[in-house]
This record gives structure tokens, C-alpha cells and sequence, in this order.
């Protein structure tokens, strides 16, 4: 308890999910927490449980809006330490030939170019004190696989966007970490969304069997749950990760070791 007392963090798409997860696990290591999301419901019933957590309206595509969520977090809470880019959406899976080019930018934009403005506007409240920039990429930032061609290029991009910003703001003294997380299969709404629509669209025999499926090429033996990934953004976050920077931590079970 209290790895983080007296920081700020802010976590985007932070109204469900890993996200919410995410913003529980800063906050009862003691930092003030500013969760964004479209989701307002969502949103507002997760702060109102946690005292020094706030909520935002906040759609990622705009870069207006990302300069107001960040000004209202350094009003609200006198500066900022951590931000955890978080938002993204995934893909359902098409051929190349098949992804129109609004397909296309809808992933890239929320996946890859929000990640840009919040690193943009976050290293401007960031820079007085220093902090640590935490991506969440994917391990499809990684490798790839068939069907997910703009996914793919949007969490590549991040794994690389963080490796620049690593390097750039080291160099101009910021004292500002950057570092990516590439999560593997985790037991969420978007990831059993992306079963079901392989179940419509033939690709799997059924969601049951598709989980099982993904659960058998996980050499731990299950899939993961937010507390797994959420751990991984609370060790970026905090002094034990102090000589980290560019650095992209894989938690997947072991998937991509295969």
C-alpha cells in the first residue's frame, strides 16, 4: 500500500474493463486518479466509490478534448505523474481486400493517434516534475496474425511511438518514462466480442470452443484477468521501475513465447 502516495494518474478509456481495473489498482496504492471514457454511466459509477477519483467525458479522436481532460486534471488535482494510455478498440476480423478505408482510420485514429495526443498533452503537465508514460499496446503489436491488419498496425505503431518518445524526452531531460504493455488474451468485453463475431462470421465452431481454444495455446493454462494487466501498469507506475524506459512488457501467458 502507498507505492504511489500523493501522485496523479490519468487513464484513458478507464470506465470498464481493464481500464477500471487499471484506475482501482492506482488509487489503493494512493494516487488521485482521473478516469476518461465515452462511457459516462460507467464512469461516474466507478468514481463514486473511490474518493480522490474523478471522471471526464472524453472522446480520444479529439485533440480539444484531450487538452481539456488534461487541464482538468491538473486543476483538479495540482499536476500529473502517470498517464496510462488505455482507450482502444479492436478489430473484427477482415481480409485486406475487404477493410474500407474508414475501417482502417477508426482503428488507427482511436488506437494509434489518441496514444499520440495524450502522450502530446500529458508531457506538458508532465515535464515540471517528471512521471512515468505507460502505452497499452498488445501482443498483435508483435506479431501477427491473419484478419487484423489495422489493429495490427495501429499496437505496432505504440510499441514504436513509446521506443521515440523513450528516447526523445531522455534526451531533453523531462525526466519522463515511457513504456509499453502488450497484453495477451484477457477475459474482457472486447476480446469476448471478437469470439463472437468469429462464431457469425464461421471462423470459429462456437465462443465456448473458441476460449477453449485460446485457453489450450496459453502455455499458464487460462487466460487473463485485468488485476494481471493492471498489476504491470501499477510497476511502471512506480519507483520500481525506475531504470525502465522504452521498454515493452509482455503479459500473456506465456502466448507469444511459443
Amino acid at each position: 500500500m502507498g507505492r504511489l502516495q500523493g501522485k496523479t494518474a490519468f487513464v484513458s478509456g478507464g470506465a470498464r474493463g481493464l481500464g477500471a481495473e487499471m484506475a482501482r489498482v492506482l488509487h489503493s496504492e494512493g494516487a488521485n486518479v482521473m478516469v476518461t471514457d465515452i462511457l459516462e454511466d460507467e464512469g461516474h459509477e466507478l468514481v463514486s466509490a473511490h474518493e480522490n477519483m474523478r471522471f471526464m467525458m472524453h472522446d480520444v479522436m479529439h485533440e480539444n478534448q484531450w487538452a481539456a481532460a488534461i487541464s482538468a486534471t491538473g486543476d483538479a488535482f495540482g499536476g500529473l505523474d502517470i498517464l496510462v494510455n488505455n482507450a482502444g478498440i479492436a478489430h473484427n476480423a477482415t481480409t485486406i481486400e475487404e477493410t474500407t478505408l474508414e475501417q482502417w482510420r477508426k482503428v488507427v485514429g482511436i488506437d494509434l493517434d489518441a496514444v499520440f495526443l495524450g502522450c502530446k498533452h500529458g508531457v506538458g503537465l508532465m515535464k515540471a516534475t517528471g512521471g512515468s508514460i505507460i502505452n497499452i499496446s498488445s501482443i498483435y503489436g508483435i506479431v501477427g496474425s491473419a484478419g487484423q491488419a489495422p489493429y495490427h498496425a495501429a499496437k505496432g505503431g505504440v510499441r514504436l511511438l513509446t521506443k521515440a518518445l523513450a528516447v526523445e524526452l531522455a534526451q531533453l531531460g523531462y525526466g519522463i518514462r515511457v513504456n509499453s504493455i502488450h497484453p495477451g488474451f484477457v477475459g474482457t468485453d472486447m476480446v469476448r466480442d471478437g469470439l463472437r463475431h468469429a462464431v457469425e462470421t464461421g471462423l470459429m465452431p462456437g465462443e465456448n470452443e473458441a476460449m477453449e481454444m485460446l485457453t489450450m495455446q496459453t502455455p499458464i493454462g487460462r487466460l487473463g484477468v485485468p488485476r494481471d494487466i493492471a498489476n504491470a501498469v501499477l510497476f511502471l507506475a512506480s519507483e520500481e521501475s525506475a531504470w525502465m524506459t522504452g521498454a515493452e512488457l509482455v503479459v500473456d501467458g506465456g502466448f507469444t513465447a511459443q
